[in-house]
């Protein structure tokens, strides 16, 4: 997300000729939209990964309400969610993804005023941005559901998945089983997840 940085100003020209002539946005990943009802995992991070949504866990609770509410009334069925106290993914089916965009961006909209406003740092950049990846398989589609439950762990949050109060890990398990959840868990590898492993499937 942030490898613009890190290019030579070599790399950064090739990338960015790259984008034109894929008419791709310059600076944003690019959104494929489609009417069909699909899966996808929805994925959001606060600007330079500082930890907007974690000021407390009152800013947790509410901003988990509102997200689900969101994509709650914007898809058929969510699969799988959490929220971290910078970034959160939530995986749901549903057909207008576009219209779910929208109202994810006005929920960074309204967000970002009352955060700045309880902080008292108008102006502040909260979000970075929101993108979505359909699932190319059912393979992508069980990985993904692991890769977002073990995103509290896997950034040094809580050392068990039911232990972050803030995903839909707890009830996954409990609805699943553990056993079955730990066969999934070992079916379905999270390695290299988010490393382009995925875009090829």
């Amino acid at each position: 997300m942030y490898d613009w940085r890190k290019m030579s100003a070599i790399e950064r020209e090739d990338a960015f000729v790259a984008r034109i002539n894929k008419a791709f946005p310059w600076h944003s990943p690019p959104h494929f939209d489609s009417d069909k009802t699909k899966w996808y995992i929805l994925s959001g991070s606060c600007y330079e990964h500082k930890c907007h949504i974690g000021y407390s866990f009152e800013r947790m609770s509410d901003f988990c309400f509102d997200l689900l509410n969101i994509c709650e009334d914007g898809s058929e069925c969510i699969r799988s969610w959490c929220v971290l106290p910078n970034h959160y993914h939530v995986l749901l089916r549903t057909g207008g993804m576009k219209e779910l965009r929208k109202a994810i961006g006005r929920l960074h909209g309204r967000t970002s005023r009352c955060w700045n406003k309880q902080e008292k740092k108008i102006g502040r950049r909260v979000w970075f941005n929101c993108l979505e990846r359909s699932m190319r398989c059912n393979y992508h589609f069980w990985s993904s559901v692991n890769y977002i439950h073990n995103n509290p762990v896997k950034h040094g949050f809580v050392s068990k998945w039911i232990d972050w109060p803030f995903s839909s890990a707890k009830e996954y398990v409990e609805t699943i089983g553990r056993e079955k959840a730990v066969r999934i868990w070992q079916k379905y590898s999270i390695s290299g997840y988010g490393q382009e492993w995925d875009s090829d499937l």
